[in-house]
């Protein structure tokens, strides 16, 4: 590193395998791996001056005036103080620079905050406190439960049994689901113990830095023995410990060089589409000033010629100055004068639009979250009119579209469905927060937080009924779900996935409670009984057999076996007594389907003693088989899990936050396409892709690419494309070359026969990212209306947004709530930070962030609108007035000799942009709206013309530039005409260059400002003041400037005395000013009168409709709820992930002996009292945290605007 903190080191090797050795630092400093320190700012006490400068100068126009300040200071060729460029350009770049300063000081602190967190570290044998940036590859680390995982880690040893720990990786994947990691034994066995752990000095040698999460190979050796590392063995960084006391872990990578800092992307400067397109523009204006500026020198050199010899006896020349050198001072004079075509007041009012729009949207009491007191935050002020553009976004989908809560909502057992409530006539009802619970009280052990509203179903499990009993019975029996009880009643459950816990906490309610579990036992309380079942075998879950089953001896000394799983595997396996119970399910599973929810089938069936003795020994023989041995227990599986007997099936929602489906809905209605990027598993993010409106049944086929390989999913990419459009020319879809003097080709929009759906797991997208299918992936996602990719890592999230940014002329923005959403939300053009349970690491990497997704439409579809819709009015205002006032210095040059004299007053000049005319447009430019918020989200097409560039592009920049020279022209030959030879009254000359100056700057100013009024849709009280004020202002700044008084003190800054009173006393001076005003704006309504009647746009239909409505905001639109039928169900069994059943059965999970236990049901009676119309449960967390927890007064949400009550049930 330099002094001022930049790389000119070279560049150091590319690490092939990295090698450390434990409580040796001597030995590791060698290598030169990075420290624990992590650095996310852009600057340093050195570097933010160059730095920032640099990149401000970028901006073409910071260096244009730059340059006008050189010019200025030249005095031979000045026409202008140089005062009158230095202090707006310093004003401009010092409100950026302290913007930019503080974003990275707030970035510093984060830093400083991270790397100053303190861990226990082993040196010289005794373990010290230090902090995270002082930590080195190789040391050994203690870490504490709720503990952040300070390093990516080798895990030594740990307080639970078997070397267990518990782990939350939100911050890395969303997922806040438990996940388990063990030790290798030979670690294990150094326990706590400081002194033999000092002694450790074991050598790792494992994969060099890498973002890949879900990967890890290594070996350990120790002790001349060999082991073999894999990720079950890692802690990563991020990661939080749960339910452990304690771990010790060997530093393997530290800072910049772990997986999570490896998956974040660069933090880019970023630049607006009208900033990228107002860089073009002005170079444009340039080439523009120096063609007239050449004209005019010309004009010049021709007219000393042969005018200017004549005039020598009254200006001689200076020096003996000939026509040409006259002619070069000419350019560079008319350069300084005519460079009010680029004012760097634009920039400043720029800045202050934008700073004024982030404003609104951090005031926004629509966009405040009550529940936990979180406002909208618009965390960068430069890019609120791209909000107004977008075209993709990508999407997260655990935290960002769902709450990551599961709920029990509804099940069928034995052919009749609980769930739904209804009314004395048979109507179902909706169910509201003002629905009354059922009461769970006469269960000690149950939930408090579990929450269901069908009393049908608490009454039947009080009557005993049968199947009833048997459905919860294997609910609390059959998952690998582990409980912790550390005090009386209090019950934790661990599940691999929320899903099973949803499930073993359901059955926990309605009086089935899984207690305890050992290698061969499992404990629950039925009804206040205290039960031992004898666990025999787990037949666990993968994603093959997409179910699971447990075999199990009741205290009566019963066999038997419990299935769940996906209704259509389970179905096969179904006894044939069972066929009329199945149609009845199966019309449940529709329904639930149709509503979203993830389903599961349950069924069972008693064993047989003397089958089981012989199946067992079979499937002892094959689990100790070497070769073949997942296929010789899944056949012993198949054969075991057959003529089972249908019990019924669950119905489980993964808890969508408020508003998600219309909210998507409206973006989809605006031409928005969303991509969902989530890191799980295909069957959950599909399904809740229908849940959300992402994936809906009207779609003609939902593609799922699933290669192996690079040419497999090339070949069902480009299948998917063909249907989709299967007249496409077959081409090619490799990449074009790229040059320095060539840009990548972009991809065109293609447009699909229907509407169609991508899905993609992480594996193939990694095949589909390589360099020679990137574009047959683009074309065929950029077709679909809906894709969403799965498995996928951080990085390849950054890669898709990437990829899209490369090829398509289009916005992208990134919304996220986690770490692993960082890089997305960095890469894409706009970023978003929803602050939810998994940190604020996305917040805080983040341009915009609130606190739920249905925000995000009224940050598009309103704020973002009207900033785009603001912002655009303003350039072509801007450059109008300022073109118009520019371009009549050119004409008038043609009549005062070429010699670089002003039409206008010095003071007018100087005034024009910073007072006569800067708050009219400040405040078209801040208050300005075509129709309100409602009718923005009732016509949400209103969204599309910024996605097409349509309010301000360089056709229209063309236009706006012939309207001014238009004006121009009529601006001065009008008042040169009417001033021609024309006396006063008393029969006084008023033809004086003077006069003419004042007339002809009054009718600029009347002429900008009738324009100003006719681009202007909403008048407010302020933007009427500000506009009559500005003329106010003119007048009397006008006479007092030409008054005797100042001209007598200072003559030459004051030499049009009384101009003001002769000149606008005449009668012929107004009717002048009226004509010209008039003609001015003339074609401007005769043109926009034939459009509205002949072509009219999106905006100018809904503002007839709002006038025709009187602007009285439309009623909310009725909606009857959508059930949906699928043949698609049973998301939990193909979510789930591959269970503890091996854990269990080993007997390595074992925790310490839990408190000792009672029963803890209340005696029941056969009946109850109080039911009345109940529905929907309650969330289980696997971290344990308070869900569903309602606070008071909480705001109404856009989703109960589309509350109605559904058809009544026949």
């Amino acid at each position: 590193m330099s002094f001022f903190g930049l790389d000119f080191i070279k560049k150091k090797e590319r690490e092939l395998e990295r090698k450390l050795r434990a409580n040796d630092r001597e030995y590791n400093l060698i290598f030169k791996y990075a420290t624990n320190a992590i650095k996310t700012s852009k600057y340093n006490f050195f570097t933010f001056l160059p730095l920032n400068l640099f990149e401000q100068f970028q901006r073409i126009a910071n260096a244009y005036f730059l340059f006008l300040l050189v010019l200025q200071v030249i005095p031979q060729i000045s026409s202008l103080s140089w005062f009158t460029t230095v202090v707006p350009l310093v004003l401009v770049l010092s409100v950026t620079a302290a913007k930019d300063a503080t974003d990275d000081i707030n970035r510093h602190r984060s830093d400083n905050h991270v790397n100053n967190r303190k861990v226990q570290v082993l040196i010289d044998r005794k373990l010290r406190n230090e902090k995270w940036m002082d930590v080195q590859v190789g040391d050994i680390i203690k870490l504490e439960n709720n503990q952040f995982v300070t390093a990516d880690l080798l895990l030594l040893s740990s307080s639970e049994p078997l070397n267990l720990v518990y782990i939350e990786t939100a911050e890395l994947d969303g997922e806040t689901n438990l996940k388990v990691r063990q030790a290798l034994t030979v670690t294990g066995d150094l326990g706590d113990d400081i002194e033999r752990l000092a002694d450790f000095n074991g050598e790792v040698r494992c994969e060099p830095p890498n973002n890949r999460l879900d990967r890890f190979k290594g070996t350990l050796t120790y002790a001349d023995q060999k082991y073999p590392l894999d990720n079950e063995k890692i802690l990563l960084r991020g990661c939080t410990l749960r339910n452990t006391e304690w771990c010790f872990g060997l530093v393997l990578f530290g800072g910049p060089e772990t997986k999570l800092m490896q998956n974040c992307g660069k933090s880019t400067f970023k630049r607006t589409s009208i900033d990228r397109l107002m860089n073009v523009l002005v170079l444009c204006i340039f080439g523009f000033l120096a063609f007239m500026c050449t004209i005019l020198a010309i004009g010049n050199y021709v007219w000393e010629l042969n005018e200017g010899s004549n005039l020598t006896a009254f200006l001689p020349r200076q020096n003996g100055n000939d026509a040409a050198l006259s002619a070069f001072l000419t350019f560079w004079s008319y350069v300084i004068i005519l460079n009010t075509l680029v004012p760097i007041s634009l920039y400043v009012s720029v800045e202050i639009i934008r700073l004024g729009n982030s404003f609104y949207i951090d005031w926004d009491s629509k966009m405040f979250y009550t529940r936990n007191n979180t406002p909208a935050e618009a965390r960068t002020t430069t890019l609120n009119e791209e909000l107004g553009q977008i075209k993709y976004v990508f999407s997260d989908k655990t935290g960002t579209l769902t709450q990551n809560i599961m709920t029990f909502n509804k099940c069928s057992i034995n052919g009749k469905c609980y769930g739904d409530i209804y009314d004395y006539t048979g109507q179902r009802l909706d169910i509201t927060e003002h629905t009354e619970t059922v009461d769970f009280s006469f269960n000690t052990l149950a939930d408090p937080r579990f929450v269901f509203h069908d009393h049908a179903l608490v009454e039947a499990v009080k009557l005993e009924n049968p199947e009833v009993h048997a459905f919860f019975r294997l609910l609390a029996l059959c998952h690998t779900v582990m409980v912790e009880e550390k005090k009386e009643g209090e019950i934790f459950y661990q599940a691999q996935s929320p899903d099973e816990g949803a499930l073993v906490t359901a059955a926990r309610n309605f009086g089935f409670v899984f207690r305890s579990r050992t290698p061969d036992s499992i404990s629950i309380v039925e009804m206040g009984q205290q039960c031992s079942y004898e666990l025999l075998a787990i037949l666990d879950f993968n994603n093959i057999r997409k179910r699971m089953s447990v075999i199990v001896r009741s205290p009566e000394g019963k066999l038997s076996l419990y299935c769940k799983g996906a209704d259509t595997i389970v179905y096969e396996r179904l006894h044939q007594s069972c066929s009329k119970m199945m149609d009845v399910t199966t019309e449940h599973l529709n329904e639930f389907a149709g509503e979203g929810l993830r389903t599961l089938v349950l069924a069972y069936k008693d064993l047989d003693e003397e089958y089981f003795s012989q199946w067992k020994q079979r499937h002892h023989q094959a689990s100790t088989e070497l070769e073949e041995r997942e296929s010789k227990l899944d056949q012993l599986y198949e054969e075991i899990e057959k003529d089972l007997l249908l019990l019924g099936a669950t119905a489980i929602e993964d808890k969508l936050q408020d508003g998600v489906p219309q909210t998507i809905e409206q973006l989809s209605k605006a031409d928005i396409k969303i991509w969902v990027l989530t890191g799980d598993k295909q069957e959950t993010a599909e399904n809740i892709g229908y849940s959300c409106n992402l994936l809906r049944e009207e779609m003609k086929e939902v593609f799922v690419i699933s290669g192996n390989s690079s040419e497999d999913v090339r070949q069902e990419l480009r299948n998917a494309r063909m249907k989709m459009k299967p007249d496409v020319v077959e081409e090619s879809v490799f990449l074009p070359e790229r040059t320095l003097s060539q840009r990548v080709k972009t991809v065109a929009d293609e447009v699909a026969d229907g509407e169609y759906g991508l899905v993609i797991n992480g594996h193939s997208l990694a095949y589909a990212l390589d360099h020679s299918t990137e574009l047959e992936l683009l074309k065929t996602a950029c077709m679909c209306k809906a894709v969403i990719c799965c498995r996928v890592t951080p990085l390849q999230k950054a890669q898709v947004v990437e990829l899209v940014k490369k090829y398509k002329q289009a916005v992208t923005l990134a919304i996220g709530d986690g770490a692993n959403d960082v890089s997305m939300i960095r890469a894409a053009h706009i970023g978003v930070g929803i602050s939810g349970q998994e940190g604020m690491q996305a917040v805080l990497s983040s341009d915009y962030s609130f606190a739920q997704f249905r925000f995000l439409q009224r940050l598009l579809l309103v704020h973002g609108r009207w900033s785009y819709l603001r912002m655009c009015k303003f350039l072509r205002y801007f450059f109008y007035k300022n073109f118009t006032f520019t371009f009549v210095h050119f004409w008038y040059a043609f009549f005062c000799g070429f010699s670089a004299q002003t039409v206008y007053d010095e003071w007018f000049i100087t005034l024009y942009n910073l007072m006569y005319t800067a708050l009219p447009v400040l405040g078209m430019s801040l208050f300005d709206q075509d129709v309100n918020d409602v009718w923005s989200f009732e016509h949400p097409q209103l969204y599309i013309p910024g996605q097409l560039n349509l309010y301000f592009s360089k056709r229209s920049f063309f236009k706006c530039a012939l309207h001014s020279c238009y004006s121009s022209l009529v601006l001065f030959f009008i008042p040169y005409a009417a001033m021609y030879n024309t006396v006063r009254d008393d029969g006084k000359d008023v033809a004086d260059y003077q006069s003419f100056a004042l007339l002809t700057q009054t009718c600029l100013l009347f002429a900008v400002s009738i324009q100003l009024g006719l681009e202007m849709s909403y008048w407010t009280a302020v933007n009427t003041f500000f506009v009559l004020g500005s003329l106010a202002i003119y007048f009397a700044v006008t006479f007092t400037m030409y008054s005797n008084g100042l001209f007598l003190a200072l003559p030459s800054a004051f030499p049009f005395v009384g101009i003001g009173r002769n000149s606008l006393q005449q009668p012929n001076v107004w009717l002048t000013i009226l004509l010209t005003s008039i003609l001015c704006v003339l074609p401007v309504v005769t043109y926009r009168f034939l459009l509205m009647q002949l072509c009219p746009t999106i905006n100018d239909k809904v503002m007839f409709k709002v006038r025709q409505a009187k602007a009285t905001p439309p009623p909310p639109t009725q909606r009857a709820r959508i059930r949906r039928t699928s043949s698609r169900r049973s998301g939990y069994a193909f979510s789930h992930a591959q269970g503890y059943g091996d854990l269990v059965t080993s007997g390595r999970f074992l925790r310490r002996p839990a408190v000792s236990r009672s029963t803890a049901l209340t005696h029941m009676g056969r009946t109850t009292s109080g039911f009345s119309p109940m529905g929907r449960s309650a969330g289980y967390s696997p971290t344990g945290r308070p869900q569903n927890i309602k606070a008071p007064d909480v705001e109404v949400t856009s989703l109960q605007m589309y509350r109605t009550i559904s058809d009544p049930v026949p």
